[in-house]
């Protein structure tokens, strides 16, 4: 069973000493992990945007996908501390060049006529989305890309009735034969 805590907004405006950063945790799936991973980040100042946890194929694990903003510098501090934490597996940082990152956006849209409906459906096939819920006063589009393309979704929806959004956290692998 996946666990996803969704954003609805998009991460706050950036210093330029931050930076936004993507690690992959394979941790045991036991209580009071992500508690202490998320403790971790905390201390060291960095800011939690995305958060996505699944089992593993194998039930008694779970990998976390953390998306993190924060100052550069601390960052291999962070990977040191949480790989030396209890059931924690190991803790790998993913370059946009060397894994494969993507996000999952659901929008819910009010559709008053037939030139709405119509015009709802060439954004979500611009953005090769697709409609996953269709009633007679609303529909629901489902889109997945990486962060700048759901951007610029959002942006193109923004010329209807949005009732409401939801956005999943980022999901990595790396690309290759090298470990997530």
């Amino acid at each position: 069973m996946s666990k996803t805590i969704v954003t609805t907004d998009s991460p706050a405006h950036k210093s330029p000493d931050h930076s936004s950063h993507t690690l992959s945790v394979f941790v045991n799936n036991t209580p009071g992990v992500l508690m202490r991973i998320t403790q971790v980040f905390a201390r060291r100042g960095f800011n939690i945007d995305s958060l996505v946890v699944s089992e593993g194929r194998d039930d008694r694990f779970s990998r976390m996908t953390i998306g993190i903003t924060g100052h550069s510098n601390g960052l291999e501090q962070i990977i040191k501390q949480v790989s030396k934490l209890i059931d924690v597996i190991h803790c790998i940082q993913h370059e946009a060049d060397d894994s494969v990152v993507k996000e999952l956006l659901l929008v819910k849209m009010l559709i008053a006529d037939t030139e709405t409906r119509t015009a709802a459906l060439q954004v979500i096939d611009h953005f090769n989305g697709k409609t996953v819920d269709l009633t007679p006063e609303s529909m629901i589009a489902m889109i997945s890309g990486d962060s700048s393309k759901l951007d610029a979704a959002i942006k193109m929806f923004s010329g209807f009735e949005i009732i409401e959004t939801v956005r999943t956290g980022k999901v990595v692998m790396a690309r290759g034969a090298s470990t997530t």
